[in-house]
């Protein structure tokens, strides 16, 4: 890689670090979209990127003086997730190209829609969801992350409509993450995928991920969760949308069939 990609991939770390200490999520959205539309890094090493940045500013972000959380909400979501990883990644195994982008389409028009429904619903549920919606959107998040390290839709639309205060859910967001991230990191390194290259692309941007968390961690922006809402909306329907666009043209070419 020449100089200016490497500035150019750090200004993509620097935009998902931003975003993911704002909302407790979209660090991977972000960065896997943007690398992938700048075509810097392949995709496969920029997911493995991603695992281990988003635990490094897990580390950085929720480390020192005790963070806010509901353990009634975070355990639920927190098994259900690692359990999903797990399946995610043999799915990833086990599906061949045409199921993967159908199922690319799905996601993408599930986002879609759930981000839209996030702003007509303007408002939180008066009343804490059930044990089990908790379980479901924790599984869905895990099996996301197992099979696109992207996985934050389901989990973020299903937290952003409860009636928990900002922290707790930024939070909470942040743990779960980075405990997929950790667990898809230790089966890659399994596997054998773990290069010189990615750990020294990881070690390159810490350093930034490091400085930018402790900074919004000192000196956290004064949002309302209204606000926040509204960018986790924008977010949400950037990453749908994406999801769609690059999935079309494969489901188009299956559907169509031989000519």
């Amino acid at each position: 890689m020449t100089l200016q990609l490497h500035l150019m991939f750090l200004g993509c770390v620097l935009l998902a670090t931003l975003a993911q200490n704002l909302t407790g999520f979209a660090f991977g959205l972000i960065l896997l979209g943007m690398v992938a539309s700048l075509n810097l890094i392949p995709l496969g090493e920029v997911a493995i990127i991603i695992s281990i940045l988003t635990v490094a500013n897990a580390l950085v972000s929720l480390g020192g003086s005790k963070p806010e959380l509901d353990r009634g909400v975070l355990m639920p979501v927190l098994l259900s997730s690692l359990l999903g990883v797990s399946l995610g990644m043999w799915g990833l195994g086990a599906l061949n190209d045409a199921q993967m982008a159908w199922l690319r389409l799905l996601l993408g028009c599930v986002i879609v829609l759930g981000s839209l429904l996030l702003v007509v619903q303007s408002k939180p549920q008066e009343h804490l969801s059930r044990l089990p919606a908790f379980w479901l959107s924790g599984g869905l998040c895990g099996l996301l992350n197992g099979l696109f390290s992207s996985g934050g839709p389901p989990l973020v639309y299903h937290l952003y409509r409860q009636p928990l205060a900002y922290q707790v859910i930024r939070n909470t967001l942040i743990t779960v993450f980075a405990a997929n991230s950790a667990a898809r990191l230790g089966l890659v390194i399994a596997q054998g995928q773990m290069t010189l290259h990615i750990a020294w692309l990881s070690l390159e941007a810490f350093p930034l991920v490091f400085v930018v968390t402790i900074l919004m961690r000192r000196y956290p922006p004064k949002l309302s969760l209204r606000t926040v809402r509204w960018l986790v909306f924008c977010l949400l329907l950037l990453a749908g949308g994406g999801l769609i666009l690059d999935a079309l043209p494969s489901v188009l070419e299956a559907f169509a069939g031989p000519q």
